[in-house]
């Protein structure tokens, strides 16, 4: 025991260079023996160590190749501890050599890594009964909420407003500075008066933004038939509805690869066609022509959504809601009763409604056909008091087994229009149920004539000899006011309209004035838009847009800019004073020798370019 206590104590006052280099042992030659190692190189001090009847060192050499890692010592590896480089390097450190620095850790002297924790796509910790089937399977990520189907995340309806993700429609960059006075004189403009309003512009920006929205990460298919881009715009599937009897629906928005329109495809999940004449019925459907239908464009079945489905493809009407949503009545009854804000509907909207809806009905039975559907959920305000019957042909379809005469048909839209009108004045989705109830609440709210229109369409299954046409003449009063404020609406817009026509014609004039000045090089001269006329119509630009004050400070002045453009549009005799920036030269032109000049320059760009080509 003392004995091995001895020898212990004498290995542990070993010094490195008591230690033969274990270098000269393996290759018979340490590299490092002249740049910093600290054992003993001296072969005659070496004695060969036997190991079971084998020199160890011919045992070492028959087993090791030319590549085995060389070793390196420990205060020169780079991975060494920092007490270790103390420990075993004297206090002063021979220098590396570069290439020495650069040579690469052999693996066996790469310090211990952290072991890896295997961790969920959420950041939790993973169990360890499943970590060893982690390593070898693939976690799918979990796919993004659609925030057209998932209420929770965005509160999209149909034809649903801009996602979240989207950025806004800068229609405010348009707003007019200061409140608009109206007792102006007539000769006193501002902008205001210079552009369309700015309700009906916001309104035509949110609904080009609407058309163009996206919704990338959608699991839709990325074609059907001739239709990409799907967006879906309901949000909820209308799984198991009665109005197409049980099928689940859904509703897309799609571009066309035929002519780049957007439209609206439907689809009906899970429709299996039985009878290829089932289908043909639609295509009468693509003739009828009526201001208050959505117009079809076309049909088809499909398998592209994993299933047989039916696809009726329709015109697109942007930030459009359907009765139902507008109004609050059905199945978004519940948001009224929370928002005590909500009115009531007004008898003028009401009649708008029912003007428009006679409209489409009477259209529909002219051409032998019938909605079977005129529901609030199914009726599309496309804008102000504009009504739409929406969700026709499809009836006919999925109903073509079940064949039953045109006129029960009829009849019985009539009674579904004079059922809607009641569910939305009422506000009570039971009214088929308890049409007594209902009524004594829509009576509450509106006139005798109204009430007597809901009950002559109520009464039409006890009155077989009842058409559409008997229910106009009976309300050709209301539609006569109707009439009237569509052509009060048509004056406004074309008064709109040719604001934009004036805008129209002084935006092409300033083109072919950006097509012509500054022009660095025509034909090959550098200097063909400081020739001629076109160096005075660069002098008329300046003349327009970058005159001084006398304290030579910018004028910004439109009306100016107006006049002029008007006058050289016009090319009236009027002449002006051109003065160059040199102020060397003086030009007196008229208007009309401008507007020479302009078309000129244009004609000659034009016909270069034809023959460039």
């Amino acid at each position: 025991m003392a004995t091995t206590n001895k020898n212990f104590s004498d290995e542990t006052k070993k010094t490195p260079k008591d230690t033969f280099c274990r270098n000269v042992t393996l290759y018979g030659k340490c590299r490092y023996e002249d740049k910093g190692c600290l054992f003993n190189h001296k072969t005659d001090s070496f004695k060969p160590v036997v190991l079971n009847g084998v020199n160890a060192d011919s045992h070492a050499k028959k087993s090791l190749n030319v590549d085995s890692p060389s070793f390196t010592p420990a205060h020169l590896s780079p991975n060494a501890p920092t007490a270790t480089l103390v420990a075993a390097t004297p206090k002063k450190l021979p220098t590396i050599s570069p290439k020495l620095s650069d040579t690469r850790t052999p693996d066996w002297l790469v310090s211990d890594v952290p072991e890896f924790v295997p961790r969920r796509l959420d950041g939790s910790l993973q169990s360890s009964e499943d970590s060893t089937t982690s390593q070898y399977e693939v976690v799918q990520p979990q796919p993004q909420p659609n925030p057209y189907l998932d209420p929770a995340v965005n509160g999209a309806t149909y034809y649903q407003s801009t996602p979240a993700y989207q950025q806004p429609v800068m229609y405010h960059h348009y707003a007019p500075i200061g409140p608009y006075s109206s007792t102006l004189l007539p000769y006193q403009k501002t902008v205001h008066d210079l552009f369309i309003p700015n309700d009906l512009r916001e309104d035509i920006h949110k609904r080009n933004a609407a058309a163009l929205q996206t919704f990338p990460n959608a699991h839709l298919p990325a074609q059907v038939e001739n239709y990409h881009s799907l967006v879906p715009l309901d949000d909820t599937s209308h799984k198991g509805s009665g109005v197409f009897g049980g099928y689940t629906s859904w509703v897309y928005k799609v571009q066309s690869s035929q002519n780049g329109q957007f439209y609206v495809l439907r689809r009906i999940e899970g429709f299996r066609l039985t009878n290829e004449l089932a289908i043909r019925t639609v295509q009468q459907w693509k003739h009828v022509a009526s201001a208050s239908v959505v117009k079809v464009v076309d049909y088809f079945t499909n398998r592209s959504f994993g299933d047989s489905s039916l696809c009726i493809v329709t015109d697109y009407h942007p930030l459009s809601r359907t009765v139902a949503e507008q109004h609050h009545t059905g199945q978004y009854r519940h948001l009224r009763q929370r928002n005590t804000s909500l009115d009531q509907v007004t008898e003028a909207t009401m009649w708008a409604y029912i003007t428009q809806i006679a409209s489409a009905l009477k259209t529909l039975h002219s051409n032998a056909l019938a909605a079977r559907i005129v529901d609030a959920s199914k009726l599309l305000v496309t804008s102000k008091n504009r009504v739409r019957l929406n969700g026709c042909a499809i009836m006919d379809v999925l109903n073509y087994e079940n064949q039953t005469p045109l006129a029960q048909l009829q009849r019985q839209d009539l009674i579904n229009f004079g059922l809607t009108i009641l569910q939305l004045g009422s506000n009570m989705p039971d009214a088929g149920t308890n049409f007594a109830r209902a009524m004594d609440q829509f009576k509450r709210f509106y006139k005798p004539d109204l009430q007597n229109a809901v009950v002559w369409l109520y009464s039409v299954a006890q009155h077989p000899d009842r058409t559409i046409d008997h229910f106009v003449g009976n309300i050709s009063e209301q539609i006569i006011m109707a009439f009237d404020g569509t052509l009060h609406n048509d004056d406004v817009i074309h008064s709109e309209l040719s604001r934009e026509v004036e805008n129209g014609r002084l935006f092409r004039l300033m083109a072919k004035f950006g097509f012509i000045n500054e022009r660095p090089e025509f034909d090959h001269d550098q200097r063909w838009s400081e020739n001629g006329e076109r160096y005075v119509l660069k002098l008329f630009r300046d003349y327009v847009f970058h005159q001084v004050d006398a304290q030579g400070r910018p004028v910004v002045d439109l009306g100016h800019v107006l006049m002029c453009l008007n006058k050289l549009d016009a090319g009236i005799d009027e002449r002006i004073t051109l003065v160059s920036r040199d102020e060397q030269s003086v030009f007196v032109v008229s208007y009309k020798e401008l507007k020479k000049g302009a078309e000129s320059a244009f004609q000659e760009l034009t016909k270069g370019g034809r023959r460039l080509h």
